[in-house]
């Protein structure tokens, strides 16, 4: 009672006419909801973005770049603030003024992890926290898998960004079936291990996504004029030597000796070109010396 005298905050039940309607419809809808923020985003169209919480450099921007356009089309991007993919989509959806909503495995008057608390507060002033945990509930192993039912069960579809075989988000993502929700992932290199888990998921039925409007067409709002054009200025300002190499890194790691056998080039040569690529947002260096391109 003393947490909902504070402004801002609000509890609804299963018996309430404001309770979301699609997660009323899961197995074991949360009996209660505490929410931070707008109550009436959890009944607006959401699309869920889970994934990876030690995700590349390209991850991260994948997801803020998809949770930045499905916004504009008019979701809510909803995900759990978890450490990566989470906190990117989140960040991703405020940065197109858009919406967005964290699902929480704690009570609602602490944040995890603590370093998100400054993310939290920009969820809360223009979109919600929600949690079926009572203020005065701590962080546990098993909080986080019930969370996780929340994240779909809110949302019309579910995407995963980047996922290791064995983690959170293919528990998300099955919940997500087992709701009768579109699950949606996005692929990648067999020799990535972030990759093994979406690439499983569209293996047992997932649509693969390669851009927004593979989602936005599952919902009738593919728009043609909206499909990306592509970026003509992209990699102009590289020389041709430069262009040449880039062209020879894969979109998975590949090593210097690997360019250094295709190029001809110097180990020195190669490393110098690979730093200003680096710099320039053209490529990422991967552990054990390797690089992937990124564009």
């Amino acid at each position: 009672m003393a947490w909902l005298s504070q402004a801002n905050n609000t509890l609804i039940t299963l018996a309430d006419s404001s309770y979301p309607t699609l997660l009323k419809e899961i197995d074991d809808p949360p009996p209660l909801l505490f929410i931070r923020g707008n109550p009436a985003l959890l009944s607006l169209p959401q699309i869920a973005i889970v994934g990876s919480r030690n995700p590349s450099k390209q991850g991260i921007e994948t997801a803020a770049a998809f949770a930045y356009t499905l916004s504009l089309h008019g979701f809510v991007i909803t995900s759990g603030l978890a450490l990566g993919i989470d906190a990117a989509s989140h960040q991703g959806a405020l940065n197109a003024n858009g919406y967005t909503i964290a699902v929480a495995g704690t009570g609602l008057d602490r944040v995890y992890p603590a370093r998100h608390l400054d993310l939290a507060s920009q969820i809360v002033n223009t979109g919600a926290m929600v949690s079926e945990f009572p203020p005065g509930t701590l962080a546990k192993a098993n909080h986080f898998p019930r969370r996780n039912r929340i994240i779909s069960g809110l949302s019309q579809g579910l995407l995963v960004v980047e996922a290791a075989k064995e983690s959170g988000s293919l528990i998300t993502a099955r919940l997500a079936l087992e709701q009768n929700r579109e699950v949606f992932a996005i692929p990648g290199s067999i020799h990535n291990p972030l990759a093994r888990g979406c690439n499983a998921l569209i293996r047992e039925g997932a649509k693969l996504v390669e851009t927004t409007q593979d989602i936005l067409e599952e919902f009738n709002q593919y728009n043609q004029e909206d499909i990306n054009k592509p970026d003509i200025s992209l990699q102009t300002t590289l020389d041709l030597e430069q262009q040449t190499l880039l062209n020879r890194v894969m979109f998975s790691p590949t090593s210097i000796d690997t360019l250094v056998k295709e190029t001809g080039l110097s180990v020195e040569k190669i490393s110098s070109m690979l730093l200003i690529l680096e710099l320039a947002g053209y490529v990422e260096a991967n552990v054990g010396g390797c690089y992937t391109r990124l564009k």
